[in-house]
C-alpha cells in the first residue's frame, strides 16, 4: 500500500498539465531524433540538455525521459524505411524489417515496432516500479568478470544468426573486434592500428560510421546493381483494418515479446550493458527458439518485436543503476546523471528518502510517457510509410546524402565521411560474397566493453584465466555461452546424421 500511495503521488506531479505538454513535446522531438541515422537518443538529450534550466529539475528530467523513450521507438523508423540505423540499439531491427518493408509490409513492420516497444516499455516500467531497490543489488553484484561474461554471451547467441555458416559469422566477428581495438590502448595510452599514421584513427572507428557505411551506402551500391529498373514501391495506406490485423498478429507473438522484455530490462540494468546487446540477444535467442528460424532475415515478425521490446526495456532497466547507485546503465543514462548533478540532486539509495516526489513523479512519467509516445507513433505511421512512394532515384540521392550528413555531424570530421564511403563499398563486396553484416557491426560495438571488462579482471585477479569461470554469475554465463556456441554444430551433426540414416529413394 505504501508504494501505491508513492505511486498516486507521483502521477499528481507527472499529470500536471506542463507537464503532460513537456511529455507530449518530448515524445515527439525524441522520435524524430531517433528516426534520423546519425543522431539517436545520445545526441537528442545531450542538445536538450542545456534548455532544462528553465523548467524545475522533476520537469527537466521528464523531458529527457520522454526524448530518451521517443527515440527509442524511433530508431525502428530508419531501420525499417531506410535500413540504416538510426543507433546500435536499432540494429538488430533492421535484419528483418527492412526486409518486411521491402516486400511491401512497411506499415506492418511499424506497426509491429511499435507494439512491441509499448508491450517492452510497459513491462519494464512495471517491473522497475516493483523491485528497484533490490534489483539494485543484483546489479551492484556484476564485476568485470560478469561484464565480459556476458558480452561474450552476445556473440554465442549472436552466431545462430549466420545460418549453417558459422565459420563466416565468426570471421565477421573477429573482423569487428579488430575494428574495434583501433585507437588508443584503454590502459598505457599507446596508439595501435592506426593505418597509414591518419591523425583521425586515434580517436578509433565510430558505431555510426561504420553502420552507415555498411547498411547506407553498401545497401544503395547493391540495390543500384540488382535493381534492372526502378522498383515498384508496394503502396502501405494504413487503415484501421490494417492496424486491428497487425495488432492481432502482434499478439500471437506474447511469449517472445514477454521474454524480450524480462531479458531487455535485466541486461538493461547492469552497469555498462545497456539496450544494444539487449536487442542483439533477444533477437538471436527468439530466433533459436522459433519454430521457423529459416524465416529470420528474410522478413519475420519475430524478428521485429523480439529486439523492441528488448530495446525499450532495457532503455528503463538503465535508469536503475543511475537512480539507484549513481551508476549509469547506457550513455544516454550517463548524461542524465551529469544532468542531476548539475540540478542539485545526489543520485542513491537516499534519493528515494530524500527526493521521493522528484522519483516517484519520474516513476510515474515514465507510464505516461510510453502510452503517448506510442500513440504518436502509430498516428504519424502513414507519414513514415510515405517516403517509400518517392522515385528510386530521388529515395538513393537522399538517402546518400542523409548517409553522409548524419556520419559528419556527430564528430565534423570529413575522415568520417571518407571511412563512410570506404565502408559502404566494403559491405557492398562483402554482401555479394555472402558475408553476414550484422556479426561486423555488433562486434564494433560490443568490442571495447569486452576488451575492458577482460583485461580488468587479469589485472585485479593477476592473472588468473580461472577467474571468469570461478565466480557463480560469470561462470554460468560462460556455460551458456559455451553451449550456444556448441548448439549450431550439433544441429550440423543431427542433420547429417538424419541424412545418412534416411532410407535412399
Amino acid at each position: 500500500m505504501e508504494l501505491l500511495g508513492y505511486l498516486g503521488e507521483g502521477f499528481a506531479t507527472s499529470l500536471m498539465p506542463i507537464n503532460i505538454l513537456i511529455v507530449m513535446i518530448g515524445v515527439t522531438a525524441g522520435l524524430f531524433i531517433g528516426a534520423m541515422p546519425g543522431l539517436g537518443s545520445v545526441n537528442g538529450v545531450a542538445i536538450v540538455l542545456p534548455i532544462t534550466f528553465i523548467v524545475p529539475p522533476s520537469s527537466a528530467i521528464i523531458l529527457l525521459c520522454a526524448i530518451y523513450y521517443g527515440a527509442m521507438y524511433g530508431g525502428a523508423i530508419s531501420s525499417i524505411l531506410l535500413g540504416i540505423p538510426g543507433a546500435s540499439t536499432a540494429v538488430a531491427t533492421t535484419f528483418d524489417g527492412r526486409p518486411m518493408a521491402q516486400q511491401g509490409k512497411a506499415g506492418l513492420a511499424l506497426i509491429a515496432a511499435a507494439a512491441a516497444s509499448f508491450v517492452g516499455g510497459t513491462i519494464s516500467v512495471v517491473l522497475f516500479t516493483l523491485f528497484a531497490v533490490p534489483l539494485a543489488d543484483v546489479a551492484l553484484a556484476f564485476g568485470p568478470a560478469e561484464e565480459f561474461a556476458l558480452v561474450l554471451l552476445a556473440f554465442t547467441t549472436f552466431v545462430g544468426l549466420g545460418g549453417d555458416d558459422v565459420l563466416k559469422t565468426i570471421i565477421m566477428i573477429c573482423l569487428g573486434l579488430v575494428l574495434s581495438a583501433v585507437g588508443l590502448d584503454l590502459i598505457s595510452g599507446d596508439p595501435r592500428l592506426i593505418f597509414f599514421d591518419q591523425p583521425g584513427f586515434y580517436s578509433g572507428i565510430s558505431f555510426l560510421v561504420l553502420a552507415i557505411g555498411i547498411y547506407g551506402v553498401g545497401e544503395i551500391l547493391y540495390t543500384i546493381e540488382t535493381q534492372k529498373s526502378a522498383p515498384q514501391v508496394t503502396p502501405a495506406k494504413i487503415t484501421f483494418r490494417e492496424l486491428w490485423y497487425g495488432l492481432k498478429e502482434i499478439n500471437k507473438l506474447w511469449k517472445t515479446m514477454s521474454f524480450g522484455s524480462f531479458l531487455g530490462f535485466f541486461v538493461g540494468m547492469l552497469p555498462a550493458a545497456g539496450a544494444t546487446p539487449a536487442a542483439l540477444m533477444s533477437y538471436g535467442i527468439a530466433k533459436l527458439l522459433s519454430k521457423k528460424p529459416e524465416t529470420f532475415g528474410k522478413g519475420a515478425i519475430e524478428g521485429v518485436a523480439a529486439p523492441e521490446t528488448a530495446n525499450n526495456a532495457a532503455s528503463t532497466g538503465s535508469l536503475l543503476p543511475m537512480l539507484t547507485l549513481g551508476i549509469p546503465g547506457s550513455p544516454t543514462t550517463a548524461l542524465l546523471l551529469g544532468g542531476m548533478v548539475m540540478w542539485g540532486l545526489v543520485p542513491g539509495p537516499m534519493l528515494f528518502i530524500e527526493q521521493p516526489d522528484f522519483v516517484w513523479g519520474l516513476i510515474s512519467s515514465l507510464y505516461t510517457a510510453n502510452l503517448f509516445a506510442v500513440l504518436v507513433n502509430l498516428a504519424l505511421i502513414p507519414l513514415f510509410v510515405w517516403a517509400l512512394r518517392m522515385p528510386f532515384t530521388v529515395l538513393c540521392s537522399l538517402v546518400f546524402v542523409l548517409c553522409l550528413v548524419g556520419g559528419f555531424a556527430p564528430s565534423q570530421k570529413l575522415h568520417d565521411v571518407w571511412l563512410i564511403v570506404g565502408f559502404g563499398v566494403v559491405g557492398y563486396v562483402l554482401r555479394k560474397a555472402d558475408y553476414p553484416m550484422a556479426p561486423l557491426v555488433l562486434a564494433l560495438v560490443l568490442g571495447p566493453l569486452m576488451e575492458r571488462s577482460f583485461r580488468q579482471t587479469l589485472i585485479a585477479e593477476q592473472g588468473n584465466m580461472m577467474a571468469f569461470v570461478e565466480r557463480p554469475i560469470s561462470g554460468t554465463f560462460m556455460a551458456i555461452a559455451a553451449l550456444f556456441f556448441v548448439l549450431p554444430m550439433l544441429k550440423h551433426v543431427k542433420r547429417l546424421l538424419r541424412r545418412d540414416l534416411s532410407p535412399a529413394e
